[in-house]
């Protein structure tokens, strides 16, 4: 006998709940499910292809009723557990909930309900991330835990939490981010980039992010969906965005894709296993070998992260749909794309296309952690050195000034050494189609914090701040970095302590001015004197850069629009050093008074100057 579609749809709810049900508790690779989780009535798009698991799912034929809603396709693939839909929303089609049916003779119907929601015209979302912006980059579970009762998720097979283990759960969420958005925004702070926050039911080591077992839910630990959703909302009152940080390379080996395949080429398979061999000139090299190519993209990341195999359109709808899905739900803002050198070019440079037709001022910028100008400007979109294939990509992290500026401080003034280095990688830019648009840091959760870098000498660090916040591109400071935290990666997870204060009990609040010694305090000033004064300055976000040849280790640079000008003189040798202003005369043109956005003080240039030491100075000229 059959069972009627209503007690079929209220048993699947009473089973697997909502989306709030789903945030918090793990899902069980076997369980039936959708994705997308949703969709919504009004996209650009009118097509969407569900992914249909449900057991022995593949002989069964799938009806829909809903007014505005067509079947166009039913695609059956290798593994009968799995069918791809294909739908057409017509854009008068009301909001609502709808069942899909599957029959098939003498057995009883599967009944599985979908939601198509009504879009929010008053949601902020997709705003993108400019060189307006400052932006906060957060390991979560490392930060703040707002919420104790998350810490352990049972059913997860990691349950371990210890806060003195570099490997393990230290319980941060996205309620402890939340709980601090007033500290970030008072720091000058004006967008948030989160490490990935899906779901990782991975047996250890899963608190960084990049191994998703769910591309549809927050990993319990973390949050719920709506709770990801409120923090967008609350930096959006705060006219702050959110950047989500997205793996397309591959997932987590429990990923129930993984466990479960739709087909046999789900993922890029070899005959034993065989890692990426991490050398990505080998995708622009005139002479590499094919095999070359197929080891960078197609190997494994690590053994437990499997490759995805973007190469088939079921795979890359599952992807692109999933992401287009988060903007619409949550609100975010722009995408940080992890490993891209990784993934496959023809796939990516359609998911930038697709994601810009959806929502034209998205911003997206990929992880390319390579060394060379070219290795990293050949992945941009637009690229002078690029001419028979166009990314899409529109912006990279810019591990170039990362290695120059590490240079700077570390290496001793020379031809091409010291800051050299960062004028040279600098005078390049010309090889972008907008090099404003990429993101420069100091250091990451995958690097040695910059403090430790530079030999924690303050001054040096200051300079590197100064230069951060002061040059061209979109600046990213990591979690903590205001405060002086230093370590090297050795390994990752001695950069990704926890933030002194983040959680009750803690004997240091770093979060407020008492709890910070002379020397934490002294660092957070210069940041946020620095952070504010570039907020309320378009000077420094998109004013033009003149910088003049470092002489005697002295580099001076220019932020100049119709309204202001900016000139920071860079002081990279250990005693003061004298410089006379008359060379700079282009642009510093009439002004005989600088004022120091640090010091809160008015500097003399009419002739001549005297810098500190390893000091960089902002002036306002006036």
């Amino acid at each position: 006998m059959k069972m009627q579609p209503f007690f079929a749809s209220l048993i699947w709810l009473l089973i697997f709940g909502t989306t709030t049900a789903f945030s918090q508790q793990m899902r069980k690779s076997d369980e039936p499910r959708i994705a997308p989780l949703s969709w919504w009535v009004g996209m650009k798009n009118p097509n969407v292809q569900l992914m249909v698991f449900h057991k022995d799912l593949g002989t069964r034929t799938p009806k829909i009723n809903h007014k505005g809603v067509e079947l166009l396709k039913v695609n059956q693939v290798e593994n009968p557990n799995y069918l791809f839909l294909d739908l057409k929303i017509d854009p008068k089609t009301k909001a609502g909930e709808f069942n899909i049916v599957f029959s098939e003779p003498g057995k009883s119907d599967i009944v599985m309900p979908y939601t198509l929601a009504a879009r929010d015209a008053k949601q902020k979302k997709a705003q993108g991330v400019t060189n307006e912006d400052f932006i906060y980059l957060i390991m979560p579970d490392r930060f703040a835990n707002g919420d104790a009762s998350n810490d352990v998720i049972q059913g997860a097979r990691e349950t371990n939490l210890h806060r003195d283990s570099l490997y393990y759960r230290h319980g941060g969420d996205i309620q402890g981010v939340i709980d601090h958005l007033d500290y970030l925004q008072d720091m000058g702070v004006t967008a948030v980039w989160l490490n990935p926050v899906l779901t990782n039911d991975m047996e250890k080591a899963s608190y960084h992010g990049y191994a998703a077992t769910e591309f549809y839910q927050v990993d319990p630990r973390l949050g719920t969906n709506e709770l990801y959703r409120q923090l967008a909302d609350e930096l959006h009152k705060r006219d702050m965005k959110l950047i989500q940080d997205l793996v397309h390379n591959h997932v987590g080996a429990e990923h129930w894709t993984v466990k479960d395949k739709p087909y046999q080429d789900w993922l890029n398979n070899w005959d034993e296993y065989t890692n990426t061999t991490y050398k990505d000139q080998v995708l622009f090299d005139p002479y590499a070998a094919q095999s070359d190519k197929r080891k960078m993209t197609d190997g494994w990341f690590v053994p437990s992260m499997p490759d995805l195999n973007q190469r088939t359109e079921f795979m890359q709808n599952y992807i692109t749909q999933s992401h287009i899905w988060w903007i619409e739900y949550a609100g975010v803002d722009g995408f940080r794309l992890d490993t891209y050198a990784y993934n496959d070019a023809e796939y990516m440079a359609k998911w930038a296309q697709d994601i810009t037709a959806e929502y034209p001022s998205m911003t997206y910028f990929g992880e390319t952690w390579v060394n060379g100008m070219t290795n990293q400007a050949v992945f941009t979109e637009g690229s002078t050195i690029n001419q028979h294939f166009d990314t899409h990509l529109q912006a990279v992290t810019d591990f170039q000034t990362f290695h120059a500026i590490n240079k700077t401080f570390t290496e001793p003034f020379g031809w091409t050494e010291g800051v050299n280095a960062l004028y040279s990688t600098l005078a390049n830019d010309y090889i972008y189609k907008d090099p404003t648009r990429n993101v420069v840091f100091l250091d990451n959760h995958d690097v040695s914090r910059f403090l430790s870098i530079v030999g924690e000498d303050i001054n040096k660090y200051k300079s590197g701040l100064t230069w951060l916040l002061t040059t061209r591109g979109i600046p990213q400071l990591y979690y903590g970095a205001e405060i002086a935290m230093k370590n090297f990666a050795d390994p990752d997870g001695k950069v990704r302590e926890d933030f002194p204060g983040g959680w009750t009990g803690d004997q240091q609040d770093k979060f407020v001015s008492e709890g910070r010694n002379d020397t934490e305090n002294s660092v957070f000033d210069h940041v946020k004197k620095l952070a504010v004064y570039r907020k309320e300055n378009t000077v420094l976000q998109t004013g033009k850069l003149m910088q003049f040849v470092p002489e005697d280790g002295i580099y001076v640079y220019f932020r100049y629009d119709n309204q202001k000008t900016v000139m920071v003189i860079m002081n990279t040798n250990e005693g003061e050093k004298s410089i006379k202003t008359q060379r700079f005369a282009e642009r510093i043109q009439s002004h005989t008074i600088g004022w120091d956005v640090v010091a809160q003080r008015e500097v003399d240039i009419n002739d001549q100057l005297t810098v500190p030491g390893f000091t960089a100075l902002a002036l306002e000229l006036r």
